[in-house]
């Protein structure tokens, strides 16, 4: 049981993390899109119809392989996950099946219409459609979360002497305490991958002296666009999440925090430290005492529990990597801030564009933001453990009975050598469009 438990989790997390490379590009680039597209309205500049266009095609590679690696990690709520779906079909099949009624046909339709009918809607009807593509990829964003909230704090259930749940209240599923600030965090998280994305372009682009004009208007766009959403992603949505964490799963909020031991007069913030599983201690610690009291309930004295007042069998089945992808998280959203506020300054004192220990900086940081999303889900879904459903639904009772953790091994190793060449053939698309460079360029 506890193999097949492994490599159903395995399984998914491998493929969910695969996809998710994509999405949280899209989600960010898509008003990134817009921005560019409503600047050209009101200035006919054509550097930034033209940047809209560029930027389109780069979405278009995401949503094409982030469909293409999406169905196979749903299909899995049928095949690995069977008892999970036939028990809370009843509620995630409700938003499931309006993110892909709704958000994904909103989403592919008009992203096509952008592409191919610009002479033929003219530039306003052309702008709706990149802002439509806009709201489609952030209602899929909703949408999801809103799957995912209710499975980090369940609302709005009735659970049947069959035991499986169906909905009560359909507008608590988007009244969830847990949804607005998830929500609001992800969207934010993806703005500053997007972000760092184009100024990364225009790093490069500046770095090579090729196409420097759009260089510097990408490099700028991505700053500003990504300060911004750096800050607020750090405050407020993700102190509201931490806060939630801390309401909701109080369990998890210890573990991901560090805190072994629940101490009397306000609780410490760990700045470093190694988690110690058999002494149940963090190694070679550095902490701030009473800060992380006054974080979460502004009160500097606020007891805050440890992991010694739960049950072992309520704590997350695996302490070390909750602890470990909280700590990258939020260590990475910090070195963005920063690097974001110097390259600012450089903005502003003019000098950036020749700066180029700068511009590698920039350059080279584009896959970290990548990582901090993805440790940011591992940390949501980690924190959850040893439920599915939070408090209602353990993960051993959701796995397929009749699918044997030999066929899902085989399979895993086939979506590894598979997504190795869609990985591949990723790379080599967006590195073919970014090294052709927006169409019709002003020298």
């Amino acid at each position: 049981m506890e193999d097949m438990i492994f490599y159903d989790r395995l399984q998914f997390a491998f493929t969910i993390t695969f996809h998710y490379i994509f999405p949280q590009l899209t989600m960010g680039l898509s008003l990134m899109i817009v921005y560019f597209k409503w600047k050209y309205l009101r200035t006919k500049l054509e550097k930034y119809n033209n940047a809209a266009k560029f930027f389109m095609k780069i979405f278009a590679i995401n949503f094409t392989m982030g469909v293409v690696t999406g169905i196979p990690m749903e299909f899995q709520f049928g095949t690995n996950w069977s008892k999970f779906s036939e028990l809370t079909g009843g509620i995630i099949g409700q938003t499931l099946a309006m993110e892909g009624m709704f958000s994904f046909f909103l989403e592919s339709s008009f992203l096509a219409l952008f592409i191919f009918g610009e002479k033929l809607m003219g530039q306003k009807l052309h702008f709706l459609t990149g802002f439509l593509v806009f709201l489609g990829s952030w209602a899929s964003g909703w949408f999801i979360l809103a799957t995912n909230a209710w499975m980090q704090h369940p609302v709005g259930y009735e659970i049947l002497d069959n035991g499986k749940f169906v909905l009560e209240n359909f507008s608590a599923l988007f009244t969830n305490p847990w949804l607005l600030p998830a929500f609001l965090h992800n969207q934010f998280a993806s703005i500053v991958t997007s972000a760092f994305v184009v100024a990364s372009i225009g790093a490069f682009y500046i770095l090579r002296n090729k196409q420097t004009e759009y260089g510097k208007l990408f490099l700028k766009t991505g700053i500003v666009f990504g300060l911004i959403s750096s800050i607020l992603v750090a405050f407020p949505t993700g102190d509201w999440n931490a806060k939630n964490v801390a309401t909701y799963q109080p369990a998890a909020f210890a573990a991901m925090e560090g805190i072994f031991e629940t101490e009397e007069a306000g609780a410490e913030i760990v700045l470093i430290g190694q988690p110690n599983m058999v002494e149940k201690k963090l190694d070679n610690k550095i902490a701030v005492p009473n800060i992380l009291s006054f974080l979460t309930h502004q009160d500097w004295n606020k007891q805050i529990p440890g992991m010694d007042q739960f049950e072992e069998n309520e704590l997350p089945d695996n302490i070390p990597a909750l602890y470990y992808s909280y700590h990258i998280m939020v260590g990475l959203g910090t070195i963005f801030i920063g690097v974001m506020v110097i390259a600012l300054f450089f903005l502003w004192r003019k000098k950036l564009y020749t700066l180029k220990p700068l511009l590698w900086v920039i350059m080279l940081l584009v896959p970290f933001p990548y990582i901090a999303n993805l440790t940011g889900w591992y940390t949501t879904e980690l924190g959850r453990q040893p439920y599915l459903v939070y408090g209602l639904l353990k993960t051993s009772e959701g796995i397929s009975p009749t699918v044997s953790s030999g066929n899902t091994l085989f399979t895993l190793l086939g979506f590894v050598a598979l997504y190795m060449l869609l990985g591949l053939l990723f790379l080599v698309l967006v590195g073919k469009t970014i090294n052709e460079g927006p169409k019709h360029q002003t020298h």
